[in-house]
């Protein structure tokens, strides 16, 4: 009777970079993430660490995993899309990849 693991985040998918009809941002991911369906539920996710997380060819510090950290920071459209920026922008090999929406820092 071990105790009940617990899980720190929501899973995401990328679906692009922020963009108009001749541009986009690098800058700005947008992300959709699991069980949030509109832009009011967005709310409790704004300001929350975002970690993309991939599988590094060479081992670095004992690894081959490495993260590309980033945050929430509003909302896009009414679907339950959010704006995201990471430190280091995002590739373009992980458009269509998943996330993880960690739920801290809380705002509770």
């Amino acid at each position: 009777m071990g105790a009940e693991k617990t899980r720190l985040y929501v899973g995401g998918s990328i679906l692009g970079y922020q963009r108009g009809k001749r541009n986009q941002n690098n800058n700005t991911s947008l992300i959709k993430i699991d069980g949030v369906a509109s832009r009011p539920e967005t709310a409790f996710y704004c300001g929350k660490r975002i970690a993309f997380i991939y599988k590094g060819k060479t081992k670095r510090k004992g690894t081959n995993y490495r993260v590309i950290w980033g945050k929430v920071t509003r909302p896009h459209g009414n679907i339950g899309v959010v704006r995201t920026q990471f430190r280091k922008n995002l590739p373009p090999i992980s458009l269509g990849g998943r996330v993880r929406v960690m739920l801290y820092p809380s705002n509770v």
